[in-house]
């Protein structure tokens, strides 16, 4: 009778193990499918042509960007926007200085940036940039001031100023680049800078559900890969007690 225990027993503990393998299994492919399709849905690769924004995104990087609302970026975000008295209807990528009702001042005796009448130190400019002639401008309801990270070699707001005054609709814009994919070397995401953050109001947004949706699908395969293994790995650890 002793062995027919046995068996029993070794069969309740396989119905076990097998129940909670198919539970893990679960539960990492929900992550994974969770985490992967939060980002499909709410996010989108955006080749960059030029280097107008270097040095913080370079020409031929693959940008990642949230869909988004233009009426809900601030000052400091960078953005994914068509504008087809710019540049025809190419996807341009430039970083929002100013947002509707403010007044944005360039270059002259401040040589920098000011947004109503406060200075706005730029980290993300390269400190030995000129700022090219003095400009000053009312930003009208519903419309964005954009500049390139790259003032000497950026063609945008500076340089449609007779079209109401180089701005551009909120509607133009697609999304908002919150991570660099490629190249390699150039990977990482691209945090909110707080530049704008004394001015109060519309500053740079928060990041978006990237990182915990990434990490989610990165648990999610940890956990099917370790629960495919664990069959294999039982069944090895019985033969070699069987030659015992």
């Amino acid at each position: 009778m002793a062995p027919a225990v046995g068996s029993a027993a070794a069969r309740q503990r396989w119905g076990a193990g097998a129940v909670l393998q198919t539970v893990a299994l679960v539960l990492g492919l929900g992550l994974l499918l969770g985490g992967f399709g939060l980002i499909a849905l709410d996010y989108r690769p955006y080749a960059v042509p030029t280097g107008s924004m270097e040095p913080t995104i370079s020409a031929g990087d693959t940008v990642l960007a949230r869909k988004v609302d233009g009426a809900s970026v601030g000052r400091g975000d960078i953005v994914v926007f068509h504008d087809p008295s710019w540049e025809g209807n190419a996807t341009m990528v430039k970083r929002v200085v100013a947002v509707g009702g403010d007044t944005v001042a360039y270059g002259g005796a401040q040589h920098g940036l000011t947004v109503n009448g406060t200075s706005v130190t730029e980290p993300y400019v390269a400190p030995d940039q000129l700022p090219g002639t003095p400009l000053r401008v009312q930003v009208p309801a519903g419309r964005l001031f954009l500049l390139g990270d790259n003032r000497t070699d950026s063609l945008d707001s500076r340089v449609h100023l007779d079209d109401l005054s180089g701005t551009v609709p909120n509607s133009d814009v697609i999304a908002r680049v919150e991570a660099t994919l490629w190249p390699y070397a150039h990977a990482g995401l691209r945090g909110r800078t707080v530049a704008f953050d004394a001015l109060g109001g519309a500053v740079a947004s928060r990041p978006g559900p990237l990182v915990p949706a990434a990490w989610a699908a990165v648990a999610g395969a940890v956990v099917i890969i370790l629960t495919s293994l664990t069959g294999p790995v039982a069944a090895l650890a019985r033969r070699l007690r069987g030659r015992r």
